[in-house]
């Protein structure tokens, strides 16, 4: 985490008020094959991913503005949505939580059945970020003598949280994708000889390389399988108070096409390899090292982050290499604008909607879970939000504005589906549309972000619908391939 975000999106403030009933909110309400399903939530919680009247395919449905759904153009295959399991997250969920408390909470999370979001994305450091207790790398060594036979990485500092946390994870929805971001490499591989700031010698190059793969190698033998790495979190920022490192296009090239592209080719089964991992205003530094004649043929998407630049950033990327994925891997919610923001709908506008219309096939938040101060952290961000938060005294849960954001589309969105076409922003409303894999059913997901109701209609082939969305509001509608329209 770089800082938190200073430009057009701000999201809302932690304390917010808890829900009136218990648990998470329950989705109840079921539709009968012709209506529209409807789901809703506004920016203050009064509504909180509420079951709607369901809205019908009428002819007479011409409200403008009018959003088109066209199911016959199909975009890029989605891998899902969710959040990252920091050292912080995994510490609260593991000691905080009681047993019952803990498997009620990623359940919720990770579960599909009754009121379970369904997250199938999430991201787990190497080593220490920000939001750890304390900075370590997975291969320190008394007095950072160099160690290029990596004789003292060991993932001991994972077992009492991280790895308890992770399998739990996987327990309930073993399709979940993990990928893995290293803050910094291991202080004696750095020209500043620390975990902070600094750069990585070339010289170790290849023991850096090896050290990526002895965690994807360990995590395995745990019974968590990485999906994809990253070769540096933020790699052209160099924090002053948490472990960082900076790393450019040249020297990711090298890094990637000499040393790590090629050991993940002999083994002959993965990780990815995600290059960037790092925001929107620098596309050229993705640019360098697809453009590299080598590197390039290792990489496998670019992963972005929100705390700088503008979405679209990606779309420009994909265009001069199609074969190239996109992924949205951090953007943190926090304490830092009023709650009258309307943070929610610009959460969904910014990191949903239109992270998914510039081609990324998965988005994640930072923090799965915070404490109530925020924490724990070691430096960085001291106004980080969380997808959820916990009372560290009391277990309780408050559920953010990014639980809301990735329920709307987690829950209704299934791994395998397919972005659709839908027509473009209008009138302070955003959207995105899809089509799951396993049912055929259409998902649009709409966020108004003005501070009055928004009426506009929705057409679907020869059908259309219309509905009118709550101020600062975001809803998701749902309805099958084969609705029939009334008059």
């Amino acid at each position: 985490m770089t800082r938190p975000f200073s430009g057009r999106f701000h999201p809302l403030l932690a304390s917010l008020v808890l829900m009136a009933w218990a648990g998470a909110p329950r989705a109840t309400e079921q539709p009968t094959p012709a209506d529209v399903s409807v789901w809703i939530t506004t920016a203050d919680h009064t509504r909180a991913l509420a079951p709607s009247a369901p809205a019908r395919f009428a002819g007479r449905a011409s409200a403008r503005p009018q959003i088109v759904v066209d199911d016959t153009q199909r975009f890029q295959e989605i891998v899902g949505f969710g959040a990252s399991l920091t050292d912080s997250s995994a510490w609260l969920i593991q000691h905080t939580l009681d047993a019952r408390q803990r498997d009620a909470l990623l359940e919720e999370l990770f579960g599909r059945e009754g009121n379970g979001l369904g997250l199938s994305f999430s991201r787990l450091t190497i080593g220490a970020s920000d939001f750890s207790r304390h900075h370590y790398s997975l291969n320190d060594t008394p007095d950072g003598t160099p160690d290029p036979d990596l004789k003292h990485f060991s993932i001991d500092q994972n077992r009492g949280d991280v790895i308890p946390v992770a399998r739990a994870m996987l327990a309930i929805n073993p399709q979940l994708k993990i990928m893995a971001s290293p803050w910094s490499a291991p202080g004696w591989m750095k020209d500043s000889n620390s975990l902070i700031q600094g750069r990585l010698l070339p010289q170790y190059y290849d023991a850096f390389s090896r050290y990526l793969l002895r965690y994807v190698d360990a995590y395995a033998a745990e019974g968590i399988p990485i999906f994809a790495l990253t070769v540096q979190n933020e790699p052209d920022y160099e924090p002053k108070d948490y472990p960082g490192m900076r790393l450019n296009a040249p020297a990711r090239a090298r890094l990637i096409g000499d040393h790590l592209g090629p050991m993940i080719a002999r083994r002959g089964s993965g990780p990815l390899i995600f290059d960037w991992d790092h925001n929107w205003d620098k596309p050229e530094e993705p640019m360098g090292v697809l453009s590299d004649p080598v590197a390039g043929n290792y990489v496998d998407a670019v992963a972005w982050h929100c705390y700088g630049g503008d979405v679209a950033a990606q779309s420009p990327v994909h265009d001069a290499f199609p074969d190239k994925d996109a992924y949205m891997t951090e953007c943190s919610g926090g304490d830092w604008e009023p709650v009258r923001s309307g943070g929610l709908p610009l959460q969904m506008k910014n990191i949903i909607i239109r992270s998914m219309r510039h081609w990324a096939r998965g988005a994640l938040f930072w923090n799965l879970a915070l404490d109530e101060n925020n924490g724990p952290y070691a430096g960085g961000c001291h106004t980080c939000r969380g997808v959820v938060t916990i009372d560290s005294r009391t277990g309780e849960i408050t559920r953010t504005d990014e639980y809301y954001a990735l329920a709307h589309a987690s829950r209704f969105v299934r791994p395998g589906a397919h972005r659709i076409a839908s027509s473009g922003p209008t009138d302070d409303l955003d959207n995105v549309a899809f089509r799951n894999a396993d049912d055929g059913s259409l998902v649009l997901l709409v966020s108004n972000s003005a501070i009055q109701p928004r009426r506009f209609s929705v057409a679907h082939g020869e059908r259309r619908f219309a509905y009118t969305l709550p101020a600062r509001s975001v809803a998701t509608f749902v309805w099958r391939s084969d609705a029939t329209q009334h008059d």
